[in-house]
């Protein structure tokens, strides 16, 4: 059976980002990271990543990026079908923050974010593992020539 394809859900309005170069780079990370299998992404408000967070993490206050792995789903996919992945919800609004902080484009921070999604929906977590995700997203970032890590970001 052929693999369910990822995809990109758009909840808020994206000035000056490429939709297009986000889906190119959606189907990479599903290929090359996710080893050909879906994941849902949505980016959304910082408002909908403070309802997500508290609904499922029960904190309530907004964050960058969250992960459904299969099983704890959010909902987010329910139009696209099941993907054996996930899902991910990512704050355009934290994207465009942290892409002034940081110094590159918001596109490139979603980016980023995306990534560090994806490695999260594969069962890495940076506060339990000892360094194998801190190692995995070093790896993948320079490979897809993003920049600096979200967790290489806090570890500095």
């Amino acid at each position: 059976m052929p693999s369910q394809q990822s995809a990109l859900l758009f909840q808020v309005a994206t000035p000056g980002l490429s939709r297009r170069g986000l889906r190119t780079f959606l189907k990479r990370l599903e290929q090359e990271v996710g080893q050909g299998r879906g994941f849902c992404c949505l980016i959304a408000s910082d408002a909908e990543l403070q309802r997500l967070n508290r609904k499922f993490r029960h904190k309530n206050y907004p964050t960058d990026v969250l992960s459904f792995p299969v099983g704890q789903s959010s909902g987010l996919s329910r139009q696209v079908g099941d993907l054996p992945h996930g899902e991910i919800a990512i704050s355009y609004d934290a994207a465009q923050r942290q892409s002034a902080e940081y110094g590159h484009s918001v596109e490139q921070e979603i980016k980023v974010l995306m990534l560090h999604g994806l490695l999260h929906l594969l069962g890495m977590d940076h506060e339990t593992d000892g360094g194998r995700m801190l190692g995995a997203e070093r790896k993948w970032r320079i490979r897809l020539s993003l920049p600096t890590g979200l967790i290489e970001r806090v570890s500095a």
